[in-house]
């Protein structure tokens, strides 16, 4: 059974000595510090320019990875002050001989919540389906043989949230662990904590997709040994029961997404508001203010009330669901998302459908995903070929230009075949939508 006191642990990589919370200075607490480092990175700030939905729109009320990643935290942080609160009215040793604090469990889960998206790819998770595909069926197929069965897995079904891991932990030349964020909120970031292979291997939600590549490996495991996290593989495959807190974090996620991405469609037009009402109706009907609703004039003033009320229904009933079952939560054996068990499931699932029809398969977001296969792939083709060949001592003098736009971070020499690929996808995966565009019409005016 996983314990309160090392999930909550406010190691960094590199650590030689015990972090306490009750040494720790209440007006820079860790946790914050984390969010803070996430937040002025610069991965973080190009998620302003990476489609949430709706693709290169400049409208007022469209959603960027940027805002609605601050958004999840901000729902997150609520999400987990209320579960803090009542974790230490239950365990009340966490406070009085740890030191932990309501609002630290609201500070992890605000942090591991900002990172969510660090790791997708521009255009959406087109972008990661282009990046598998380039692999599995593009020209990327011809490097299998050479590959690992799991190394190969990893690139056929690129991960954002595996690619999240890598941003916020890699270490690069000075500098130790990236971002060096708490094991804590590592812990809440890990969605799915396992590796690539076996893929699916239960109906359990940890192991719906991956959550760390092969070369990420060593760290992602001491990571969860230091947390206490249970191991659910046997010895030749790595994967873990999640971390209380990631259920928090995928559930202010599904709440926003959900929510928000149906309030865009709205403001656009793509779902019409007589249509919006009755599903959103269904959601707020214990708690709304009739005469407030009625007294509201415009239908962006109507739809915002709705918004604001349905999710605070929905965090309350995600408080109630894991205080209800922390006991299984903690030893492993809930293996759903919290919002499936929620009274409002079955609501949430009509506005899912609804969003689908109108929003996800609407002509722009299809026009935005095939341009961003045909960009990616384009990229990936380019980057590989002249990284290799400089590898093998054989790069063009094209090659040689085409690595010039490498940013210098990413000016890295790689051994091993595995690593030079993954090398690639990270350097593409931490595109802007923008500048994929840019760096595409660059090498397409040059190839002519």
């Amino acid at each position: 059974m996983m314990n309160w006191e090392q999930l909550l642990s406010l190691k960094r990589q590199g650590d030689k000595g015990k972090r306490l919370r009750i040494e720790q200075d209440d007006t820079r607490l860790g946790f914050e510090v984390d969010f803070d480092r996430i937040f002025f990175s610069s991965a973080f700030r190009s998620l302003q320019d990476k489609t949430q939905v709706i693709p290169l729109s400049k409208t007022d009320f469209v959603h960027t990875r940027l805002t609605h990643s601050l958004e999840v935290s901000v729902v997150g942080r609520s999400i987990g002050r209320l579960v803090g609160k009542k974790i230490i009215e239950k365990h009340p040793h966490l406070s009085s001989i740890h030191g932990f604090q309501a609002n630290d469990f609201g500070a992890i889960v605000a942090a591991a919540a900002l990172a969510h998206d660090i790791g997708n790819p521009p255009f959406g998770h087109s972008g990661e389906k282009a990046i598998g595909e380039y692999f599995s069926i593009g020209k990327g197929k011809q490097f299998k043989e050479q590959l690992t069965a799991k190394e190969w897995q990893d690139l056929i079904d690129f991960e954002g949230n595996a690619n999240g891991f890598s941003v916020l932990t890699r270490s690069r030349p000075g500098i130790e662990g990236s971002s060096r964020l708490t094991y804590a909120v590592l812990g809440a970031f890990m969605k799915y904590p396992k590796e690539s292979l076996p893929k699916k291997p239960t109906a359990n939600i940890a192991d719906k997709k991956y959550g760390f590549f092969q070369s990420d490996k060593l760290f992602f495991q001491e990571v969860a040994d230091e947390l206490g996290l249970i191991s659910n593989k046997n010895q030749d495959d790595i994967g873990y029961e999640r971390h209380p807190l990631a259920f928090l974090v995928e559930a202010a996620d599904d709440i926003c997404y959900t929510i928000i991405d149906f309030e865009d469609g709205i403001n656009l037009g793509l779902v019409s508001e007589d249509y919006a009402l009755e599903y959103l109706i269904k959601l707020v009907k214990d708690t709304i203010d009739t005469s407030k609703y009625n007294s509201l004039t415009t239908k962006e003033d109507r739809i915002s009330y709705l918004r604001a009320l349905a999710i605070g229904n929905l965090i309350n009933d995600v408080v109630r669901i894991f205080v209800e079952n922390e006991e299984s939560i903690l030893e492993g054996t809930f293996k759903c998302a919290l919002i499936d068990k929620s009274k409002y499931k079955a609501q949430m699932d009509d506005i899912i459908k609804l969003s689908v029809k109108n929003i996800y398969q609407s002509r722009e977001v299809v026009e935005k995903e095939i341009s961003g296969y045909q960009i990616i792939n384009n990229l990936l083709d380019k980057f590989i070929t002249a990284y290799n060949n400089k590898n093998n001592e054989q790069a063009t003098n094209y090659d040689q230009l085409l690595l010039q736009l490498l940013p210098e971070i990413h000016r890295i020499e790689k051994e091993n075949l595995y690593d030079r690929l993954m090398h690639i996808c990270h350097f593409i995966s931490l595109l802007t939508d923008g500048k994929a565009v840019l760096y595409n019409q660059i090498i397409a005016s040059n190839s002519n």
